[in-house]
């Protein structure tokens, strides 16, 4: 049921259910992964551009990191030239460079700006290069101008807070001799999550979160402990596509980031479910062994204690 469906005293309940969430979150900085997949663009771009705007009104200060390599791989090839990955990194020569930097600058980022202003916000859209937000090296020669975060200058992103607008970071790095780097967003996000002491990163997924069996979608790990989620990376466990974002949120709550989620970018208001109910979606990654969410629908995720 959506809120346009509820009765006047449920739409009350909801609400007031929220308040204490609002009051905790009221002025910290949360940090939102959005992804460049089929379930980011549209409809689904519309609610969490409504979410968005949701969250800079109650005060709080949000910053969205996006990807967007589905629309990177389609651009390289209307060029004629075919991706190729090492590692599940882009190898990045200098004119594939030129296209991730006009999709992720000129379109995707773009967009999500154009949809979160069209709801009512006010958002901003930057990137890494600028006031040299994310300074970082070549991550191996391999990889060609991709790049591994150093350091993060949120001054930047600061002032935009201070203002009340919402940055929208494409991530796009710079390196110390000024060359242009391409940055997982992933890691991006995590970076910037650390730089700004944010209470939460969030990361939107295709999927219900991380689970217990890669073949059972119900099967989500509600919360779990940095140990054991680098226990599950190291016996390889969960599927190659989720280990950058499993470790972007165990560095982000070891480097200070109060919590990290995976969540299903998929579900219409998912990050307002997270942020504003006991509920919650997804998996939430904790310093310490955690403790369930009994409110939250999850099966039994078998790990062993820290």
């Amino acid at each position: 049921m959506n809120f346009d469906e509820m009765s006047s005293e449920q739409r009350s309940r909801a609400l007031i259910d929220a308040l204490p969430y609002i009051k905790e979150f009221h002025s910290s900085v949360v940090v939102v992964k959005y992804g460049g997949n089929s379930h980011s663009i549209g409809p689904a771009l519309d609610s969490f551009a409504d979410d968005i705007v949701f969250l800079r009104s109650v005060g709080i200060n949000v910053v969205v990191v996006h990807g967007g390599g589905p629309q990177v791989d389609e651009a390289m090839k209307l060029h004629g030239i075919e991706p190729v990955r090492i590692d599940g990194l882009r190898v990045t020569d200098e004119e594939t460079l030129k296209i991730a930097r006009m999709v992720l600058v000129g379109q995707v980022g773009r967009e999500i700006v154009s949809a979160i202003n069209r709801h009512g916000g006010f958002a901003v859209g930057t990137t890494g290069e600028d006031g040299c937000l994310i300074k970082a090296h070549i991550k191996d020669e391999r990889l060609g101008f991709v790049g591994e975060v150093d350091e993060i200058d949120s001054s930047i992103l600061e002032s935009l807070h201070a203002q009340e607008l919402v940055p929208v970071v494409a991530p796009i790095g710079i390196s110390d001799e000024g060359q242009s780097l391409n940055i997982n967003a992933d890691e991006a996000a995590r970076a910037i999550a650390v730089g700004l002491k944010a209470k939460k990163l969030i990361f939107m997924s295709n999927i219900p979160g991380l689970l217990q069996d890669v073949n059972d979608q119900t099967s989500v790990i509600s919360e779990i402990s940095t140990v054991q989620a680098k226990r599950l990376v190291s016996t390889k466990a969960v599927s190659e596509g989720m280990i950058p974002k499993i470790l972007s949120c165990v560095g982000a709550v070891e480097d200070g980031v109060e919590k990290a989620h995976i969540i299903d970018g998929r579900v219409r208001h998912s990050l307002l479910v997270e942020l504003f109910s006991d509920a919650g979606l997804g998996t939430m990654f904790m310093g310490s062994d955690p403790t369930k969410r009994t409110t939250k629908v999850s099966h039994s995720v078998g790990l062993d204690p820290q």
